[in-house]
């Protein structure tokens, strides 16, 4: 679909719900693969061939989405939305998404327009946010380079908004910048990302299109293969936080991309966490110095921390190992950064190659009895509590160390509601050892209650504040047992229990603001805490139009905020030139209720 002015002009004022980058790095994200994630009928039948299009859409992730909210996570990653080209080619059809064809039309085999923002606004209105991938680095054809028909693409539909063909060659800084990905069979055309036409239209069409569709964050792919300088105006009229794919796992060319972009997938501790668990002589060495590595290079927290995603062979094909699987898990998801799991993994699916790690998820039946459901979902629960317990949490640098040759211990977080993490990579028939890690290490303090949560049990430290602990093969995760007051996290007790359902860490607070606006204009909201921007104004809030009509000007978004927190705030108004109008005063005031989970609004009129 074309987000033309026209349009936009006919359906009133729209904006992004633009997610602050900071805001990004208290979420956990979901990676779904649109045409492998649900059916709109619902149906479980096998997908024939996994290099054709398999039936997921938008309307059948929206029926699914429970499923997700209930493993913890607050934001889902789906793949891109524009149309690709159709044809079958000698590797299929683009039901990944990744072969542009037109990027102001929709892929109509994921859906509508109607239904992709029926899907942001039922994310918006649980409290979670939407993440969509866009490339713009390449276009793509089926036909040998020298034959391309420039005219098919939209909207650069010439030869010279297009590098010249040449192949890829990664061991050369220019060639990776502007030589093609793909092959002679199905060309990735290589766009001009550096010429002054290109970047004009690319930044109109983002902020057109995360502002219609009320995108909080962009996934961005071959974010290497594009030049530095393009990202940082295209992040700027986005309005949002963008994670690149950087496919290297050499960490020291990562300081300098986050100088240009707000985060990157963290592919070095990909490597070497893959390494470290995919068998029983990986090397924790490795692990433990390259995150120190990473540590004193730069600040960690806006990398996406995974460990299976669409480009590469999942975990499980690795190792057919149980607990070397949880193991790896639970170590990217309570690692500096921000967790993403896809699609699959709670599943234990075991693809290799593309397409065989390009499962269809509803042949699962989308089981929450398995092994790795609960243990992803606990995993969620204990981040979002440390989260809720100290603000400062995700500013915390995780510290690893490693006790002997087949352990690695990891603490995040200040004194005092600091997670302690202990995995191993012995193996299911392993047999158990002694750990003992002291205060200095981990903050705990003398004889200490602390709950190892994944498995209810209760400990305590000894009179110097060590823990000592007997290690099997699964992780073993420690929180101060008096933090875990108030959860449903182990009963939210001194032990025992499944603890099973969802942790009451955050309730969704809809912020409605009834003010009329003029096309250019954003309405945010601002205020006393730091998920309002702690009073700055460049921190605070877009709320949505999606919803304004001539009749209601209504503008809207959804913040999770902890239970019980007390918040002044107010609402502003942005010009498009950047220029802002506070309402009047008093400040508002609202204390989110502590007695229930359930999901609750203001109701305000510009003063």
């Amino acid at each position: 679909m074309r987000v033309s002015s026209a349009l936009l002009a006919a359906l009133g004022p729209i904006s992004a719900h633009a997610l602050a980058t900071a805001n990004w790095t208290t979420q956990s994200i979901y990676q779904v693969l649109t045409d492998r994630f649900a059916r709109p009928d619902g149906s479980t039948a096998a997908c024939s061939d996994l290099r054709s299009y398999c039936g997921g859409t938008w309307q059948g992730l929206i029926s699914k989405l429970d499923y997700i909210q209930n493993m913890g996570f607050t934001a889902v990653w789906i793949s891109p939305i524009v149309k690709n080209i159709e044809v079958y080619t000698a590797y299929g059809y683009p039901y990944h998404g990744y072969w542009a064809q037109d990027i102001y039309q929709l892929n109509s085999h994921f859906g509508t327009a109607a239904d992709l923002k029926q899907l942001s606004t039922e994310l918006h209105n649980r409290g979670m946010y939407l993440m969509v991938d866009v490339v713009v680095n390449h276009f793509a054809a089926n036909t040998a380079p020298q034959n391309v028909d420039y005219s098919q693409f939209n909207p650069f539909n010439s030869a010279d908004k297009f590098h010249s063909y040449c192949p890829i060659d990664f061991n050369d800084d220019n060639s990776v910048i502007k030589c093609w990905l793909g092959d002679t069979t199905v060309p990735l055309p290589d766009v001009k990302t550096e010429d002054s036409g290109v970047r004009s239209t690319y930044n109109t069409w983002i902020a057109n299109l995360t502002s219609f569709y009320g995108i909080d964050g962009l996934r961005m792919d071959t974010t290497l293969e594009v030049e530095k300088d393009f990202w940082p105006g295209f992040q700027s009229a986005a309005g949002c936080y963008l994670v690149g794919e950087i496919f290297d796992g050499d960490p020291s060319i990562f300081p300098d991309w986050l100088n240009y972009i707000s985060g990157t997938l963290n592919y070095p501790v990909y490597f070497w966490l893959t390494q470290a668990f995919q068998s029983t002589s990986g090397s924790m060495t490795n692990l433990v110095n390259g995150l120190n590595t990473m540590k004193g290079q730069m600040k960690t927290l806006t990398l996406g921390s995974f460990l299976e995603n669409h480009d590469n062979p999942r975990f499980p094909s690795l190792t057919s190992d149980l607990s070397l699987d949880k193991n790896a898990i639970a170590f990217s998801m309570l690692m500096d950064g921000i967790p993403i799991v896809y699609q699959g993994q709670e599943q234990h699916f075991s693809g290799a190659s593309d397409p065989n790690n390009r499962e269809a998820l509803w042949t699962s039946g989308y089981a929450t009895n398995n092994d790795l459901y609960p243990w992803i979902t606990k995993l969620n629960q204990i981040r979002t509590l440390a989260i809720k317990s100290d603000s400062q949490y995700v500013n915390y640098q995780a510290w690893p160390t490693s006790p002997n040759s087949k352990t690695i211990t990891l603490r995040k977080g200040f004194a005092g509601a600091q997670i302690v993490s202990v995995h191993s990579n012995i193996g299911a028939s392993g047999s158990s050892y002694s750990v003992s890690l002291t205060s200095d290490y981990t903050g705990f303090t003398a004889n200490q209650a602390l709950t190892e949560v994944m498995a209810c049990t209760t400990t305590t430290t000894d009179s110097s504040g060590t823990l000592s602990i007997t290690q099997g093969p699964n992780t073993q995760v420690f929180f101060p047992t008096a933090k875990l007051s108030g959860s449903t996290i182990c009963n939210g007790t001194s032990g025992g229990g499944s603890g099973g359902g969802s942790s009451c860490t955050t309730v969704a607070v809809t912020f409605n603001e009834i003010v009329t606006t003029s096309v250019g204009q954003t309405i945010k909201v601002v205020g006393s805490i730091a998920a309002l921007g702690n009073w700055a104004t460049g921190s605070a809030v877009a709320l949505s139009a999606s919803q304004y009509t001539s009749s209601n000007h209504l503008w809207q978004t959804t913040i999770n905020i902890a239970p019980g927190t007390t918040f002044q705030y107010k609402y502003i108004n942005v010009a498009s030139s950047g220029a802002v109008t506070w309402e009047s005063d008093p400040n508002r005031s609202y204390t989110v209720p502590s007695s229930s989970c359930s999901a609750v609004s203001t109701s305000d009129t510009w003063r």
